[in-house]
């Protein structure tokens, strides 16, 4: 498990992204402009990415290097609502970029551009061939470091197996459970 948490900035990081010298932002720090916190018993700054992303904003700054590091998630399902309330609810994550597609063919489509570095996608999903598409991204070298976590709701565990070996790099089988979905998020990308 990798320790470098993207959503919290140093000082440092800050600067690097926002392409001034580490005491400007010290001063955006200490004059309130730029929220963060102090680490307890250390001059140390910490800055949240959402925070540094209004902040940019607001002083029309570029955020692309922040969007840039950002995790892509693509979510597949047939149930256009379902998908839609997952992607909301994941996008409360700051650190998080979602993309959704209601079939096969759109998936295809937007993962050639967006590049996920995790695909979500409903195993029970009606008109959507979860194994044809979990092939086709392990066929595709631009996709070479996408984890594909498939969702299936109830499975038993010989089931979740069986599921594995088909490709799939993990096997989520409460779609409602947030928490859960975002710890699987979080392992599958931290392993990039």
């Amino acid at each position: 498990m990798n320790n470098k948490r993207k959503d919290i900035l140093t000082t440092g990081q800050v600067a690097q992204i926002c392409k001034v010298a580490p005491r400007t932002v010290t001063k955006w720090f200490d004059t309130g402009q730029l929220k963060g916190y102090r680490i307890p018993g250390g001059r140390d700054r910490r800055i949240p990415a959402a925070e540094l992303m209004r902040f940019m904003k607001t002083h029309n700054m570029p955020t692309d290097q922040l969007e840039h590091d950002k995790i892509r998630i693509l979510i597949i399902d047939s149930d256009w609502q379902l998908a839609d309330t997952l992607a909301q609810t994941l996008r409360k994550n700051p650190s998080f970029s979602i993309e959704t597609a209601g079939s096969g063919f759109d998936a295809g489509l937007i993962a050639q551009k967006f590049e996920p570095h995790v695909i979500l996608i409903n195993l029970m999903a009606s008109d959507i061939d979860a194994d044809h598409i979990c092939k086709n991204v392990r066929k595709n070298p631009d996709l070479g470091v996408t984890k594909v976590v498939a969702f299936a709701e109830g499975l038993k565990a010989n089931e979740i197996g069986a599921v594995l070996n088909k490709g799939y790099d993990f096997c989520i089988t409460d779609p409602s459970d947030i928490s859960e979905i975002t710890r699987v998020i979080n392992q599958a990308t931290s392993i990039l």
